[in-house]
């Protein structure tokens, strides 16, 4: 993570993280407007808080403006700045508001677009305090709602119990295949393992466990986004069926060499190409974001989590394995009951 701590994926994990912000908003305590539903700050309270001029917030603006404006920075005209205006004048009472009165148009910060500055400046000491509060909460929140690790913070997802047990059938069906269509030793269920982790995220399953910082009595699949365990399952049960056919088309099993030709064969079709991007992106992204774990093969598909993403394994919908399970088996109890 020390290597991304100043890219544009790094401000923006932080940014997206809602649960994190809302806190920063309430220790941060600024006099905001609350209009068109968020709370908003004109460009001479963003100045003056950070103790820098306004000189200083417009050469942001322009050197980060995508950035910027993706956070929430808006320029307001026409009826939007008349009713700004209005909520403006209500808010402070007279105060500032020389500020609006007279432009014909005003650039606009929500409260997220007014953190991204914080992330920006280089030479506010009120900007560094912010950052060093920020980066606090952001960790203070991801424990508490994690239970104080996220190493398993996959299992929150209310995806990963019903692709983890449909998993563990397609499991069985390629370790069957093997066994029962390849002439090798038992090494070749580990060998062609590796082969399907290395084929969807260019690792395998050492490589992963160093990364995660994994025990050895740590399934590795334990950790693995709902996403990763889809495509992994597409592949044993696709390879699986791929062995069965040229077993009875040959009417023998299939030597090493032979299965190592038809797993490439397997890989190289196009159909995988969009599920493995999706796949590492997903993989590498939460990653960093979560664990601070950096996947250096998967590094040019590193992007910024989504706010979506922060409610998946963070929000309300979000349980530990332990409770989604006792809510599977309540379910089952009722379908078996109606029965």
């Amino acid at each position: 993570m020390k290597e991304f701590k100043d890219t544009s994926v790094a401000r923006q994990n932080v940014l997206n993280n809602k649960y994190a912000m809302a806190e920063v908003q309430k220790s941060v305590g600024l006099k905001c407007v609350m209009f068109e539903g968020q709370y908003t700050l004109i460009k001479r309270q963003v100045a003056e808080f950070y103790e820098v001029t306004e000189r200083t917030i417009d050469n942001l603006i322009e050197k980060y403006n995508s950035e910027l404006t993706k956070n929430g920075y808006d320029i307001i005209r026409g009826k939007r700045l008349i009713d700004f205006k209005l909520v403006f004048t209500e808010c402070f009472d007279g105060e500032m508001n020389f500020v609006v009165k007279t432009n014909t148009s005003l650039g606009v910060f929500s409260f997220k677009a007014f953190l991204n500055i914080a992330m920006l400046l280089t030479d506010s000491e009120r900007a560094k305090q912010l950052r060093t509060l920020m980066l606090d909460i952001v960790i203070d929140t991801i424990n508490k709602r994690t239970g104080g690790g996220t190493k398993y913070i996959n299992q929150r997802d209310e995806d990963y119990i019903h692709n983890m047990l449909r998993g563990e059938d397609y499991r069985k069906e390629f370790t069957n295949a093997l066994r029962d269509y390849v002439d090798a030793g038992n090494f070749k269920y580990m060998v062609f393992t590796d082969k399907i982790y290395k084929s969807i995220f260019k690792e395998n399953a050492k490589e992963y466990r160093k990364i995660l910082s994994l025990e050895k009595s740590e399934n590795v699949r334990d950790t693995m986004y709902s996403e990763v365990l889809d495509i992994i399952s597409s592949y044993e049960i696709g390879f699986a069926e791929e062995l069965k056919k040229h077993f009875y088309k040959l009417n023998r099993k299939l030597s090493l060499h032979e299965t190592d030709i038809l797993f490439a064969d397997f890989e190289s079709q196009k159909l995988w190409q969009p599920l493995r991007e999706k796949a590492r992106t997903k993989m590498a992204s939460r990653d960093l974001c979560f664990r601070d774990a950096l996947h250096k093969n998967l590094e040019e598909y590193i992007s910024s989590v989504p706010e979506s993403d922060f409610d998946r394994f963070l929000g309300e919908k979000s349980l530990e394995l332990d409770k989604r399970l006792e809510e599977y088996r309540d379910a089952l109890k009722r379908l078996k009951e109606r029965d």
